[in-house]
């Protein structure tokens, strides 16, 4: 791949707050702890910039301390944020999760009408011919972010740039006709695809994962990422296939960790690496986010994931 591409993100920036108490579904007085940095599109931009790759993020914050918390870690860690509206008249959006003792999490979103679906995207903030968009399936269900990620995608396609998509289909999202509509334009205009294995269930219900590859394969895809969660990882591109195996950690939130990994895989790749070696980081990078409490908060550096990757060869070896 030719170095130096611009990884690009449009969609929500918000702060969450995250529950210490386990199994009380958002509806029990308890500690929280927050504001944390989070948006699935800056998670993944937050980890792209950290791992090396030129970027932009095209979004919107309040002009107000929980906007500014996030943009003070974008820009600390090297994201590109000319794009992003401070908006005075709207306050940031906001997320509040809890988890339960079976991994499954509830989250309460205030992002509609907020500064999180208040923005707009410039002309100027990319060269549509050396952008790599990356388009999470959860922001096209807004429809004010949808009306801006359509255009933006077909814009860069157009010009010969390329996308990456999480598909993240939700049951919720996936009842709603045009989000359907818009997550299969930006699946059928993809180079980079990367489900999770319950994604690929809510795509292709009747297809085993090898047949819903090939069929993701036979069309613009180039590659394809299946994310297996704590069992590590599947890429899959013409006649290669890596399959990484899960890394044995202590999961303290598992918030963000598919966008970790999606920002690493995709910013190596917009480096120039190959697809052993993206794949191999990206699945430390994963497996280090679910470590730290706060979405973005378990975000890593090159070092970090060397650091990381040497232990866990040691550790095997011993």
């Amino acid at each position: 791949m030719a170095k130096n591409l611009k990884v690009v993100t449009i969609g929500e920036i918000l702060v969450e707050f995250v529950s210490h108490t386990k199994d009380c579904g958002l509806s029990q007085v308890g500690d929280y702890s927050g504001p944390y940095p989070s948006g699935a599109p800056a998670i993944f931009l937050d980890q792209a910039a950290r791992m090396g790759a030129p970027t932009e993020m095209i979004g919107g914050i309040g002009n107000d301390g929980f906007g500014r918390a996030v943009l003070d870690r974008l820009k600390g860690d090297g994201v590109g944020t000319k794009g992003v509206t401070v908006n005075a008249d709207r306050t940031t959006g906001v997320a509040f999760v809890s988890y339960y003792t079976d991994g499954n999490r509830d989250f309460i979103f205030h992002m509609e009408n907020t500064a999180s679906d208040h923005f707009d995207v410039p002309e100027d903030a990319f060269d549509p011919a050396n952008t790599i968009l990356h388009v999470s399936a959860a922001s096209l269900g807004n429809p004010r972010m949808r009306d801006m990620i359509v255009p933006t995608l077909r814009r860069i396609d157009d010009a010969g740039g390329k996308i990456s998509c999480d598909p993240n289909a939700r049951p919720e999202l996936m009842r709603d006709e045009a989000v359907r509509d818009a997550l299969q334009e930006a699946i059928d205009r993809s180079t980079y695809l990367m489900p999770s294995t319950s994604d690929l269930g809510f795509l292709f219900p009747d297809m085993s994962e090898d047949a819903a590859i090939e069929k993701l394969l036979a069309s613009k895809a180039e590659v394809i990422v299946i994310k297996r969660g704590a069992h590590g990882a599947t890429v899959v591109s013409g006649g290669e296939r890596f399959d990484f195996t899960g890394h044995s950690v202590e999961e303290i939130d598992p918030t963000g960790a598919g966008d970790c990994f999606g920002g690493t895989f995709i910013s190596l790749l917009a480096q120039g690496a190959s697809l052993l070696d993206a794949g191999t980081q990206a699945n430390a990078a994963g497996a280090l986010a679910v470590t730290r409490r706060g979405p973005m908060e378990g975000n890593s550096s090159p070092a970090q994931i060397a650091k990381f990757l040497e232990t866990q060869r040691s550790e095997n070896v011993a």
